[in-house]
């Protein structure tokens, strides 16, 4: 990442979870080209929406052309771990989908093996300047630590957890998903803004930005794209 400027990008283009929806991925990824900026997805490529595979097909593009890249998000590491044969739960509106739609696919097999590679080498977070990018949430100790070259093929230690899934409290909500809080923007550094996605936090489909007590701040950039919203992205230059 450090040499971006040096390859003649204006800065990036953030863009929050895809959740398979291609179309509007494709979207963003042209108009990033246009602006000569680097793109980073926030994590969870797949599941929920239309095209899974497209949105796959449109990430490992990026890559190949050296435009682009993506985090660890905690879909993009379950995706992994049932394409390889562990036994995960599949909702058939999630990661049951995206897998029907590669066993549909004429490449299937090879996204399917080309999946398994990378998502074992997306970083769990990236920090750049004042700039710290993650899927779930922060923790103050990722400032010490570089991120883990093989983060997609570990089980998840405290900080890779936080990366991945956010604070949660150990309870279950009424719909079933994990309670989550949010007490971690709170211990980010005063000059330090946060960009990660997972939480769908915006009441009113644009970015939610939340102020922490030490000075540092987080942009939730997951407004619902694959599962009814949109998918929002952020652009920020050097």
């Amino acid at each position: 990442m450090a040499d971006l400027r040096r390859r003649g990008f204006a800065g990036l283009r953030v863009v929050g979870d895809v959740h398979g929806d291609a179309v509007a991925f494709e979207h963003a990824i042209a108009g990033a080209e246009t602006e000569a900026l680097f793109l980073l997805q926030l994590g969870d490529l797949t599941d929920h929406g239309p095209d899974s595979p497209a949105a796959l097909r449109l990430m490992f593009g990026l890559l190949d052309a050296r435009r682009g890249r993506f985090l660890l998000g905690n879909h993009d590491h379950k995706l992994r771990r049932a394409l390889i044969g562990e036994r995960v739960h599949a909702p058939a509106e999630g990661l049951g989908r995206t897998l029907a739609q590669l066993a549909a696919a004429a490449d299937g097999e090879a996204l399917r093996r080309r999946a398994v590679a990378e998502i074992a080498m997306a970083p769990a977070w990236l920090h750049m300047r004042d700039w710290f990018f993650v899927h779930g949430g922060f923790h103050p100790g990722m400032l010490l630590r570089l991120p883990l070259p093989d983060a997609g093929i570990r089980k998840p230690d405290p900080l890779l957890s936080r990366a991945l899934f956010g604070q949660v409290t150990g309870r279950t909500r009424p719909d079933g998903y994990p309670d989550r809080v949010h007490d971690w923007v709170d211990r980010i550094p005063a000059g330090t803004v946060v960009y990660c996605g997972h939480d769908r936090r915006s009441p009113d489909g644009r970015p939610y930005v939340q102020e922490g007590e030490e000075g540092g701040r987080c942009v939730f950039l997951d407004t619902g794209a694959g599962k009814g919203g949109h998918l929002s992205w952020i652009d920020l230059r050097w």
